[in-house]
């Protein structure tokens, strides 16, 4: 493994880099406020498309609030979640129950490169999925 670098180590003891494993929890935890396994503190909403399945509904940012809190609304977990939960395909997000949710959500993730920015090489991005899904030629367009 020495002469591998980060990205190829990762995939050849098939581990997820932390920021992955913290966006594959993040959905996780949509599916479980979806089926009311976990409170809905943040109000989260869902409804169901026949093409899409279950959609969660992002916040509005008021326009009211200073534009420099769009960034600390940007990163909350009220807004990443339902944007991560949106870009499951329907196969994934319609699974009712839990082990197999972490099954199809576990395959659909292998098809996600997962290289994070590492010092000293160059990232094609952020590595989030949501960067993966709104490139051009990304999982948008294949939904």
């Amino acid at each position: 493994m020495k002469d591998a670098d980060y990205w190829e180590r990762l995939s050849k003891l098939k581990l997820q880099s932390l920021q992955r494993r913290r966006e594959r929890y993040i959905i996780i935890h949509c599916w479980k406020t979806l089926h009311n396994l976990v409170p809905n503190d943040l109000d989260m909403e869902f409804y169901h498309r026949e093409r899409l399945g279950w959609r969660a509904r992002i916040p509005k940012f008021s326009s009211r609030a200073k534009q420099s809190s769009k960034t600390i609304y940007d990163a909350s977990f009220a807004v990443n979640g339902p944007k991560l939960w949106n870009t499951l395909p329907k196969e994934v997000n319609t699974v009712t129950n839990l082990d197999g949710f972490k099954v199809c959500l576990g395959k659909f993730l292998e098809t996600i490169p997962d290289k994070p920015p590492t010092t000293g090489y160059t990232a094609a991005n952020a590595n989030s999925i949501l960067n993966w899904f709104n490139q051009p030629g990304g999982l948008r367009e294949k939904l």
